[in-house]
Formats: C-alpha cells, structure tokens, sequence
C-alpha cells in the first residue's frame, strides 16, 4: 500500500516535531504523491487564504480540535506539503511597475550549462519563477523590475551574458487579469 522506506522518512521527520507515529498515519506516500484525508485539504484552503490564522482560529474553521489541527499542520510541514509560510506583495504598491515573461532558449543541453543557468537564474531576485518547459524555448521566466531602465540592465548585465544563452524572447505584461498561488481543492 505504501512504501515502509518512504513512511518511515515520514515519521521520522514528523517525530522531530514531537508527534508520535499514530497522528501521521493518514499520509501515505505514492511515489512523490501525498493521498491526503478531506481534513488536510480544508487545512490547506484555509491556510492558502489567510496563513496567519492562528491554530484555533484554524481548529474552529475546519471544525476539530485544536490538538488534532496543530497535529495535522505539523504532520504537513514534516511530509513537505507545506514548504513555507510568505506575505503576497503588491509589486505596484512597491514601485516595481514592470513584469515580463521571457522565453529563453540555450544554445547547448549539455549537463554544465543546463546546471550553471539553473544556478545563475536561482541566485536572481528579479526572476520569481522559472519553469523548464517543453515547446519552442526551454525556460520561461517570469520577471519583475521597477522599470524598463532597470528591465533593460537585467537583460544586457545579466541574461544575455550568461554563456550557453542562445535566445531571449520578452512578453512585457500589460495588465495582470488573475494572479493567484493557491493550488484548487475539491474539499
């Protein structure tokens, strides 16, 4: 039913939190998938709308006990359900008036370059996501800078000067229709 190997990395991640065995037995690995009970997923909508609610306040949503909540929560960090906990920024609110999308092709798919791009994309602050896609590039990146000045540095300092770089195409955003990172749930 599921991996002893897998389960037992579980628990041993959830018993550093100081849970013992029995509350995490509802998470059952399949392969890189988490089956997770309806609890779980009202506690993962509820915590994609507002992560600051308190553990009662969360308890009394959810409608279970406080105990058995902080449990569950616990037991999804442990598994890496939940990876952090972050405030969403409006970038206009803080100056950064500029966002693209950028389609970027290398020249070359070997280990070196594909490992020293991923590396250098990693360590920008202005590229929010990279996703690794199939089609005609192989990397989009989504990017925000306070303006096309500041845009227009990134490209010509930064992107276009990393070796193996073979072509960058830009979509600049013009308006932003739905913006979410809250993942959909049935529960």
């Amino acid at each position: 039913m599921y991996s002893a190997i897998r389960m037992g990395n579980i628990v041993n991640n959830v018993n550093k939190y100081g849970l013992n065995d029995y509350y995490c037995q509802y998470i059952y690995y399949y392969g890189r998938t988490i089956h997770m009970e309806p609890q779980d997923e009202n506690i993962l909508q509820a915590l994609q709308r507002d992560g600051r609610l308190s553990n009662q306040q969360l308890a009394t949503e959810i409608g279970m006990s406080a105990s058995a909540c902080w449990r569950r929560v616990r037991a999804l960090e442990a598994s890496g359900v939940i990876t952090k906990y972050c405030a969403l920024v409006d970038r206009e609110k803080t100056g950064h008036m500029l966002s693209a999308i950028l389609y970027v092709s290398l020249e070359r798919h070997d280990v070196h370059n594909v490992k020293a791009f991923v590396s250098s994309v990693q360590s920008r602050p202005e590229i929010l996501e990279c996703l690794a896609t199939t089609g005609d590039a192989d990397y989009h990146l989504r990017v925000v800078t306070k303006d096309m000045q500041s845009y227009n540095r990134f490209l010509d300092d930064f992107l276009m000067r990393l070796a193996g770089v073979r072509q960058v195409r830009s979509n600049v955003v013009l308006k932003e229709i739905k913006m979410d990172v809250a993942l959909p749930f049935s529960g």
